[in-house]
């Protein structure tokens, strides 16, 4: 496992240039649920926020069991994060990340009763970055390929989160 601060930090390098994640719950019949939702508060350090309706079915499956997996993919690499979610309704956390885009989502902004923050404890993020342009990844893997090698594709590890 690599040096945690350093994990930490490819983490954070995926996560900062992600706008959109996918969220997968399980919902009430055992089946794993995924969805695109965008990223809020991208400053990562264990947390990660996003806005969500509470009532809706996403809610009602995270009451049900809070353990979730977020994944990121950019052009910096992929990041899948597993931990547990909770709902808030912390007006303080909603005004600080409320934005343009989050109003389009809510009839009567941030005072809708329905606008609820899904909260994200992450325990580990398993990252895999590139190290190298898209270009020069894409002729690595076409060696790997032609070769019959394994390319080198980056950095993969898993982090432990406090």
């Amino acid at each position: 496992m690599a040096d945690q601060q350093d994990g930490l930090k490819e983490v954070q390098g995926i996560l900062g240039k992600a706008d959109i994640a996918i969220l997968t719950t399980i919902n009430l019949d055992g089946q794993l649920v995924s969805r695109p939702l965008a990223l809020h508060g991208k400053d990562f350090d264990g947390d990660l926020w996003f806005f969500t309706e509470d009532p809706s079915p996403k809610a009602d499956e995270i009451r049900a069991n809070p353990q979730v997996n977020v994944s990121v993919s950019t052009g910096k690499g992929y990041v899948s994060i597993a931990g547990t979610a909770t709902l808030s309704r912390d007006q303080a956390k909603i005004d600080e990340l409320w934005g343009p885009s989050v109003s389009a989502w809510f009839e009567n902004g941030r005072d809708d009763p329905a606008v609820a923050l899904l909260h994200v404890d992450a325990h580990t993020a398993e990252y895999w970055s590139m190290d190298a342009p898209r270009v020069v990844s894409a002729v690595k893997m076409v060696k790997g390929l032609v070769t019959g090698s394994k390319p080198d594709s980056g950095k993969n590890d898993v982090v432990e989160l406090p």
